[in-house]
C-alpha cells in the first residue's frame, strides 16, 4: 500500500509554486506559443530547407521534403578528454541509422564544450568551469535555434554539462526531449584506497609515483567516474526527473544493454512528438514543480553533490520555478538517507547499481510517501514506471521490477531502516551569511567545531601553511574571495586531504568558504557557497585571523564571534584579484563574473538574483 504523501514535502510544493506563479506562468505561456508555431519547416524557403538537407543522404532527403518525417536533433558533448563522454563518439552514427530504420531522420544540431574539473582542479583552468554551464547553455540553444527539428536528445553526463544542457534545452520545452547517458567505468581501485593515498601523499608519506599509480588505477577506461560527485548526481537526477529511460543511469558502457537502452531513448523521443500515434509529450510537460522537487529529495536520499544546491536552483529558474536553500533544508529534515555511495560510504555506483540502484531507491520513496508520483515522464507514465530496471530478454531490451529488498544494506537501504533520519544537507546562518553544508559523510562528533580563524583569500595559501607545518592546532580555515563573481567560483577539492589530516590528528576542523567544495566533499563539516560573497560586500570580508567562529551543523548556526558594532567598523580586506582576469581564457569570462547571481540564486549570468 502507497503511503500519502508527506505533509513536509506537500507544503514545500505548494509554497514553491506560488512563489513561482508569475515566473512559471510566463514560461508556460512561451512554450505554448512556441508550441502552436511549431518547427519552421512546414513554412521555410526552399533555400533554408535545401541548406537543412545538404549532407543527408537521398533517403533522408526524401523523408523530410515529402514525408515529412519526425526529424530528432542531437546536441552532445562528445569529447574524447573526459573518459565519460568518450562513448558518445559513435553515438550519432547509431542513432542516425536506428531512425532511419524506423522511419525518422536525425541530425547533430549542435555540440558544445565540456571540460573534466578532475584535470582543471587546483589549476586556473578551474576558474572557467562554473561558467561552462552557461556556455553550454546558450550553444545548446545555439544549437536548437534552427528550430527544423520535432525532438531532442542530449548526449552529456558530468559536472556542469547536464545542467547546462538542461537550461539551453528547456527554453525549447516545447520539443520531445530525451537525456541520454553512457553510463560509469567499472569499478577500478577501491574510493577508501584512494582516498588514504592522497592523504599519504599530503602528507610526505609517498611519492608522486604512488599518487599517480593509485589515481590511474581509479580512473581506468571510458565511462563516468565510479565516485558519487556531481557527474553521478546528474544521472541520478535526471533519472528521478523523468527525463532518462528507468534504470539508464549506471548501466556500463560497452554493452549490448547499453546500447539498446540509447536505441530505446530515440524510439520514446520519437513516440513523444505525437507524429506515430502516441500522445505528445514535451519537455515544458516533464518539468514542474513537482519533478524540481523530486529532483531535491533524490539528492538528498542519495546524499548528492552539494554543486545541485547551486545548479539545480538554477536548473528550475529556467523553467520558471523558483526555489531556495530554505526549501533544500525543509526537505532534507523529512527525507531519510538511503545510499552510502563515496564519499558518504565506501561503495562506487557500480555496487549501488547492482544493490538496487535507482529503481529500489525510487520505489521506495514512492511508497513512503517521500516523492510525486502524479508527475509526466519520458515514458508516458507516471514515476511507478522508474520502479522497474532493464535486463536482456531474447537479445531484446525488457523492463522487470526492481527487487522487493536491497541487495546488500550497506549500500542501499528501505525507507524503514535509513542511514540516517534526513537527508544530511543542512542550511547554516547567521551573522556571516547564509552556506549550505553537507553531513552525510561527517561524524557526529565533527559536526560542532568551534575555534579560531585562519583566513586565507587563494586556497594555495592555506596549502602552504600546512605543508609549512603552521596549522596544526583546531581551526576554521576562512577561504574567502573564491565566489562566482570574484574568480568563477571554482572548486577547492585540494583542501580535502590536508584538512582531513588535520582532523585525523585529533584537531577540531572546519572550513567556511564562499566557493564550492565539490561533489565530493567528505569528512571534514565545510560551509560552502557562502552568501553574500566577500566581492559582493559579505560579511566574510571582514574577519580577521584568530577571531572566534562557531559552526554548528546540528542547529544550524554559523556566527561570527564578533559584535555588530565592531564589525561594521572593521574596512573590508580587497585583496588583489587582477590575476584571476588573465589567461587561461579568464580575459573572454569576464562579463559572466561581473553578472554572475548569489549563490543561492544559482550563481548564473544568465538570469540574475531571483525577484
Amino acid at each position: 500500500m502507497t503511503t500519502p504523501l508527506h505533509p513536509a514535502i506537500e507544503r514545500v510544493t505548494k509554497r514553491i509554486t506560488e512563489r513561482s506563479a508569475d515566473t512559471r506562468g510566463a514560461y508556460l505561456a512561451s512554450m505554448a506559443a512556441q508550441r502552436k508555431n511549431g518547427t519552421q519547416r512546414g513554412g521555410m524557403g526552399c533555400a533554408n530547407m535545401a541548406h537543412t538537407t545538404a549532407a543527408l543522404p537521398a533517403s533522408d532527403k526524401l523523408k523530410i521534403h515529402a514525408e515529412r518525417a519526425p526529424h530528432v536533433g542531437v546536441i552532445t558533448a562528445y569529447n574524447d578528454m573526459l573518459s565519460a563522454h568518450q562513448p558518445y563518439e559513435h553515438y550519432p552514427e547509431l542513432i542516425r541509422g536506428h531512425a532511419r530504420a524506423l522511419g525518422a531522420t536525425a541530425q547533430v544540431a549542435g555540440g558544445v564544450p565540456a571540460m573534466c574539473d578532475g584535470v582543471t582542479q587546483g589549476a586556473s583552468g578551474m576558474e572557467l568551469s562554473l561558467f561552462s554551464r552557461d556556455v553550454i547553455a546558450l550553444a545548446t540553444a545555439v544549437g536548437l535555434s534552427h528550430n527544423v527539428f520535432d525532438a531532442a536528445l542530449m548526449l552529456g553526463i558530468c559536472d556542469k554539462i547536464v545542467p547546462g544542457l538542461f537550461i539551453g534545452s528547456v527554453q525549447f520545452g516545447h520539443l520531445s526531449t530525451v537525456f541520454v547517458p553512457a553510463g560509469p567505468m567499472t569499478s577500478g581501485l577501491s574510493n577508501d584506497a584512494k582516498a588514504k593515498v592522497r592523504q599519504q601523499y599530503a602528507q610526505g608519506l609517498v611519492g608522486r609515483d604512488a599518487l599517480l599509480e593509485s589515481e590511474a588505477q581509479a580512473y581506468h577506461s571510458p565511462g563516468t567516474c565510479t565516485f558519487y560527485g556531481t557527474a553521478n548526481s546528474n544521472q541520478m537526477l535526471m533519472e528521478i526527473m523523468g527525463l532518462h529511460l528507468p534504470g539508464a543511469s549506471f548501466v556500463n558502457p560497452g554493452t549490448e544493454l547499453r546500447e539498446l537502452l540509447s536505441k530505446a531513448a530515440l524510439e520514446r523521443a520519437l513516440a513523444n512528438t505525437g507524429k506515430t500515434g502516441e500522445a505528445a509529450i514535451c519537455m515544458a510537460d516533464i518539468v514542474s514543480e513537482k519533478t524540481i522537487v523530486n529532483g531535491i529529495i533524490g539528492l538528498l536520499a542519495t546524499g548528492g553533490s552539494t554543486n545541485h544546491t547551486i545548479h539545480l536552483v538554477a536548473m528550475a529558474r529556467a523553467a520558471g520555478v523558483l526555489i531556495d536553500w530554505d526549501d533544500f533544508a525543509e526537505l532534507s529534515a523529512v527525507v531519510p538517507l538511503l545510499a552510502r555511495v563515496y564519499p558518504n560510504g565506501s561503495a562506487d555506483v557500480n555496487h549501488f547499481h547492482a544493490a538496487g540502484g535507482m529503481g529500489f531507491l525510487m520505489q521506495e520513496l514512492l511508497t513512503n510517501g517521500l516523492l510525486h508520483g502524479d508527475v509526466t515522464t519520458v515514458m508516458g507514465q507516471g514515476l511507478g514506471a522508474y520502479a522497474n530496471e532493464p535486463c536482456l530478454q531474447d537479445g531484446q531490451l525488457a523492463w522487470r521490477p526492481v527487487p522487493a529488498v536491497s541487495g546488500d544494506t550497506s549500500v542501499l537501504r528501505p525507507v524503514s531502516e535509513p542511514f540516517s533520519a534526513d537527508g544530511g544537507l543542512r542550511l547554516l546562518q547567521g551573522n556571516l551569511g547564509r552556506s549550505v553544508v553537507k553531513v552525510s559523510a561527517v561524524k557526529p562528533e565533527h559536526r560542532v567545531v568551534r575555534a579560531q580563524a585562519v583566513v586565507v583569500s587563494d586556497q594555495q595559501d592555506l596549502l602552504a601553511l600546512f605543508n609549512a607545518g603552521k596549522i596544526n592546532k583546531d581551526l576554521i580555515a576562512v577561504v574567502r574571495y573564491q565566489g562566482p563573481r570574484a574568480n568563477g567560483m571554482p572548486e577547492l577539492h585540494k583542501l580535502t586531504p590536508p584538512l582531513a589530516v588535520l582532523q585525523d590528528k585529533g584537531f577540531k576542523v572546519a572550513l567556511v568558504t564562499d566557493g564550492r567544495m565539490s561533489g565530493a566533499s567528505g569528512k571534514v563539516p565545510a560551509a560552502i557557497h557562502l552568501s553574500p560573497e566577500a566581492l559582493a560586500d559579505g560579511p566574510i570580508a571582514r574577519v580577521m585571523d584568530g577571531d572566534w567562529i562557531t559552526l554548528d551543523c546540528e542547529r544550524g548556526v554559523l556566527e561570527l564571534e564578533v559584535d555588530a558594532a565592531t564589525l561594521a567598523a572593521r574596512s573590508a580586506v580587497h585583496p588583489d584579484l587582477s590575476h584571476n582576469e588573465h589567461g587561461t581564457g579568464r580575459e573572454l569570462f569576464g562579463l559572466f563574473r561581473a553578472h554572475a547571481s548569489t549563490a543561492e540564486s544559482g550563481a548564473s549570468p544568465l538570469f540574475g538574483d531571483r525577484p
